[in-house]
């Protein structure tokens, strides 16, 4: 082997992909927030057609894609190393305001780079140079993310003001109307994670191995073919996160940042496949139960983005089932 390992040095690279996939989560979810928290309330926001939170949403977005980007690459890392990445996530705290969320980056990202001398320290003496130098790149991006959010900490929040009695017409969103919400808020980061883990376990020698003249000469297997597979799907997923949470938080409900069920890797191909048939089995059976209720109380719009949610879900399963077939 390339590098000797110790289960040490993989719990010290996993403790990284944990970080990323807080951070990416907790990133996305404050970007939906801000459709609740706009407000034309300052001067500036009132003149501009585009306010703060919306420039400061967009900055949130673009580093939640980067941060899972992060974590697939060190579990790609960790796969061709032959560790087990893992696909548990430290707990992400969303907050309320901007000011709040720049803070809590501040806080997150100090701490990754705390972490990641220490990996960039550690990969060095065990002659892991491949991970030194993610781990330098890495490191960079985390630090122009920690001075950007420096930038927004004495940012002015706007008033939430007082909005008096809540409108006839919404009060048809109840707190079990948005339990059932965040099932699907919690099913979308539970198949982000799962599929984003299996995609890089490809990387894994005994996944990479080719047997077939066919397979070496294309330089692809069925691993290879589901992990290209599910690159794209997992991208989807990451848009369903986003739209579904932006409803609730734009209803004045609050998005669950726990997935369930919990992720499931596998060991092969047919695993991947199997768990992944299965979860999007469950999902599109939750999403219309979710558009059943939405047309029961008249909520057009969360209907109409769980039909256009459920179109797509229902393409990932017919995917994974021309494999199984």
């Amino acid at each position: 082997m390339a590098v000797k390992m110790t289960s040490d040095y993989v719990d010290l690279l996993n403790e990284a992909v944990a970080r990323e996939l807080q951070v990416s989560i907790q990133y996305m979810l404050q970007h939906t927030k801000m459709e609740k928290l706009i407000r034309k309330v300052i001067p500036e926001n009132i003149l501009l057609d585009k306010t703060t939170y919306e420039a400061v949403g967009k900055f949130l977005k673009e580093i939640s894609i980067q941060e899972m980007k992060h974590a697939a690459a060190i579990m790609e890392r960790i796969y061709y190393l032959g560790g087990q990445a893992t696909t548990k996530s430290k707990k992400p705290v969303v907050g309320g305001s901007l000011s709040e969320f720049a803070k809590l980056g501040v806080e997150a990202e100090e701490e990754a780079l705390i972490l990641y001398r220490r990996i960039i320290d550690e990969s060095r003496k065990v002659g892991d140079y491949e991970s030194h130098e993610l781990f330098e790149k890495i490191y960079g991006e985390e630090e122009g993310h920690l001075f950007k959010f420096q930038e927004y900490v004495k940012v002015r929040d706007e008033s939430e003001g007082d909005s008096g009695e809540t409108s006839e017409w919404r009060k048809i969103y109840t707190e079990d109307y948005f339990a059932l919400l965040n099932k699907a808020v919690a099913s979308e980061i539970s198949a982000i994670v799962q599929y984003t883990n299996q995609h890089e376990k490809a990387a894994l020698l005994s996944l990479r191995m080719k047997e077939t003249p066919l397979e070496v000469i294309t330089e692809k297997n069925k691993t290879k073919a589901i992990s290209d597979l599910l690159k794209g799907i997992f991208m989807q997923e990451m848009e369903h996160l986003e739209k579904i949470s932006e409803r609730i938080y734009l209803l004045e409900g609050e998005a669950t940042v726990n997935p369930e069920p919990l992720p499931k890797v596998g060991d092969t191909a047919d695993d991947f496949l199997r768990l992944d048939h299965k979860a999007e089995n469950d999902a599109i059976v939750l999403y219309r139960k979710i558009i059943e209720e939405a047309m029961k109380r008249g909520d057009t719009l969360t209907r109409r983005m769980f039909e256009d949610i459920v179109i797509q879900e229902e393409g990932h399963y017919w995917k994974f089932d021309d494999y199984l077939r």
